[in-house]
């Protein structure tokens, strides 16, 4: 078996993927599998893809696939993979070499010790290649250092330095006992990649090393403002999806810091979604506004009411113009602040 298995997900990227798997492959250790996934490209992808394969046997697999989107690129990926541990990164992302060699000796750590780990953290770097600037997202602070600890030792909850898909290495058995399993044709499911697997996470264990850089800068990148309004629909979908996840109420009764935190990325993704039907400013939008917050709230009141108590504590699911003017103006601020998009 392999330490880790990293899984590369890839549509039409022959003009970026190879800075990716080259960052993987940049120490040279043959304990590490990637599966490039080539979800149908009509590009050069699948030859690349190829060709990496062909030159690092036992370490680098193609695998090709009609297209299904990011969604069913992770679920490929999970389904091959042979690591211990298990990784997605996006292919126009790469890693820092340094600090993937300090993941791996760590990960070597807990399977030579028999040390139960199921959720590796790490900090993630948000790259704005065209004017050279970026900004580290770090957990300092916020998760115990130097020991393994549970949810019922998390320091605090920052409001802008939340895990996410980049910031984590699961245990691949932790992934697949969770029965993920993502929709295709679907844009943000990364955050289900992070959500959805968290009651089956016991053991984890913060790495301070910024390890993910998160490319940011394309057009059609799908964290780009006018791409993510464009796919409202998605977002929303997601946001719907996570929701019907997991009864909140019954893991608050077994682990309430684990249920605070899960509400908490809640939260975070319907201020997301609120904040983007505000910049859209349309009757639809607002249509879907309603929609959102009344399924919520039919759902579970005292989880709606904690939610809706979050976004307005933060200036978002304001209502009527005035609110969707604050809204706006204090996502502009963070935007600028934290270059996340």
């Amino acid at each position: 078996m392999k330490l880790i298995s990293f899984a590369v997900p890839c549509y039409n990227s022959q003009a970026y993927m190879e800075k990716c798997i080259d960052s993987l492959l940049a120490t040279g250790d043959d304990d590490i599998e990637i599966i490039i996934i080539d979800d149908g490209s009509t590009d050069k992808t699948a030859e690349i893809a190829d060709d990496y394969e062909l030159k690092y046997p036992g370490i680098v697999r193609a695998v090709h696939q009609t297209n299904g989107g990011h969604g069913k690129g992770v679920n490929t990926g999970l389904e091959y993979a042979s690591g211990e541990f298990f990784k997605v990164v996006d292919s126009d992302d790469w890693v820092d070499r340094k600090a993937l060699e300090s993941v791996l000796t760590a990960l070597r750590m807990f399977i030579s010790s028999d040390i139960p780990l199921d959720m590796l953290i790490t900090n993630y770097v948000y790259e704005h290649v065209q004017d050279g600037k970026h900004h580290t997202i770090s957990y300092s602070g916020i998760f115990p250092e130097n020991r393994v600890f549970g949810w019922e030792d998390m320091i605090r909850i920052d409001p802008v330095k939340y895990i996410i898909m980049h910031s984590v290495t699961y245990r691949t058995k932790v992934l697949r006992s969770s029965g993920l399993k993502l929709p295709e044709h679907t844009f943000y499911v990364d955050n289900m990649v992070l959500y959805n697997p968290l009651p089956n996470v016991k053991k984890m264990y913060y790495l301070n090393v910024d390890f993910y850089r998160y490319y940011i800068g394309r057009v059609d990148q799908s964290v780009n403002e006018k791409v993510m309004i464009g796919r409202l629909d998605q977002q929303i979908r997601v946001t719907n999806m996570m929701l019907d996840s997991h009864d909140i109420n019954k893991i608050k009764e077994r682990e309430p810091k684990l249920a605070k935190y899960m509400i908490y990325y809640l939260s975070i993704m319907y201020t997301i979604t609120t904040t983007l039907l505000a910049l859209d400013n349309t009757s639809e939008s607002d249509r879907k506004f309603v929609e959102l917050w009344e399924r919520l709230k039919e759902r579970d009141i005292r989880l709606y009411r904690r939610i809706r108590y979050f976004s307005k504590a933060f200036f978002m699911a304001l209502p009527g113009k005035s609110g969707k003017k604050v809204s706006k103006a204090l996502y502009k601020i963070v935007r600028r602040v934290y270059k996340f998009n």
